[in-house]
């Protein structure tokens, strides 16, 4: 952690790779896609200079003339998925609409990358270009909005944060299709049955009127995802 608070300078603010030495085998972007390609199949955890150097085909120690850490590795790993976003669509002027568009892509970008999360929670705020792009574009996105750049900056974080706290549940939920916690059935069951014992008078009103509980399938976690940032995020610009 000293390096990365003491660190002058990002892996972005640096020639590609040194001056002197052999030519070129590889660039940082093969390396990025290989080492995303390895925590997809076998998690954060094996993505190691040395397993990255042996899944290319090479030593751990050419890898250093091109990132100079691990820290560096996974600044450049979770820049690539954000890269993976399409910008391209200028603001409609829906803020609100664009601006779930936007969560719904990174929900799902989480979804496809599920070591993202674990990633986000030990890295530090270190913005690589793709990144700084999302975050002009969602600013864009919220030109029109009502609110402070504070208030907006805020609304882009959480929103980041929504969508790797509902991606995570839903890998986690598909994870080992074991019955129980994560099936809405049987968690209505569950809540049902602690109700009728009578302790809880909130409780069985609650679900007295809320009905049977919906479908977990995918169109209907986004639209419950969706749900959610419409009604959360004009709150937090009002």
């Amino acid at each position: 952690m000293a390096e990365r608070e003491t660190r002058p300078t990002t892996v972005w603010s640096r020639p590609e790779r040194g001056a002197r030495g052999p030519a070129p085998e590889r660039s940082r972007h093969q390396i990025t896609e290989a080492a995303v390609a390895l925590a997809d199949a076998e998690g954060l955890a094996a993505v190691s200079m040395r397993a990255l150097a042996q899944r290319l085909g090479t030593g751990p120690a050419s890898l250093y003339r091109y990132v100079g850490s691990r820290d560096e590795l996974l600044d450049l790993m979770a820049d690539a998925v954000a890269g993976e976003l399409d910008l391209s669509a200028a603001p409609s002027g829906d803020w609100l609409g664009d601006l779930v568009g936007l969560a719904l892509q990174s929900k799902a970008a989480h979804a496809r990358h599920p070591w993202l999360a674990d990633l986000n929670d030990r890295r530090g705020e270190v913005l690589g270009p793709c990144a700084i792009d999302y975050l002009d574009h969602a600013l864009a996105v919220l030109a029109p909005a009502p609110g402070t750049s504070r208030q907006k900056l805020e609304t882009i974080g959480l929103l980041g944060g929504l969508a790797t706290l509902f991606a995570r549940r839903e890998s986690t939920a598909s994870g080992d299709g074991a019955p129980g916690s994560d099936d809405p059935p049987a968690r209505a069951a569950h809540l049902a049955a602690v109700a009728a014992q009578g302790r809880h008078p909130h409780l069985l009103a609650a679900l007295a009127t809320a009905g049977p509980p919906p479908s977990a399938g995918p169109a209907e976690r986004d639209a419950l995802f969706e749900r959610l940032l419409r009604r959360l995020l004009p709150a937090m610009l009002g």
